[in-house]
């Protein structure tokens, strides 16, 4: 079982490997990009992850879960994966943070 602390320091990993995963058409990472909406683990280690699209008809989709599966599974610690992919409330600039607004030139 694991300490409050623990699973914050499993959470910050988790965003860690989340900032060196990019969205395949546009150069920003995903967190970043506002995509991830929520990270939580509970006490035994399972991690959920909900986060959008920049368009629910997004042709890379799969292969972008796929990634993050991948690394996020990889992480010391995490013993299962959940990733709930919703389209409400819809992307949309306004949640990229003020360096992606900046890398992408919108400041």
């Amino acid at each position: 079982m694991q300490s409050t602390n623990e699973l914050l320091q499993l959470e910050k990993e988790i965003v860690k490997v989340l900032k060196d995963i990019y969205d395949p058409e546009i150069p920003v990472n995903i967190y970043d990009l506002g995509l991830i909406y929520e990270v939580t683990t509970n006490k035994d280690n399972n991690v959920n992850i909900k986060m959008t699209l920049t368009a629910p008809n997004c042709p890379l989709a799969d292969s972008l879960l796929d990634e993050i599966n991948e690394k996020v599974i990889n992480i010391k610690g995490v013993k299962s994966l959940n990733i709930n992919l919703v389209f409400d409330p819809p992307w949309d600039k306004s949640m990229m943070s003020e360096s992606a607004k900046l890398d992408l030139g919108f400041l």
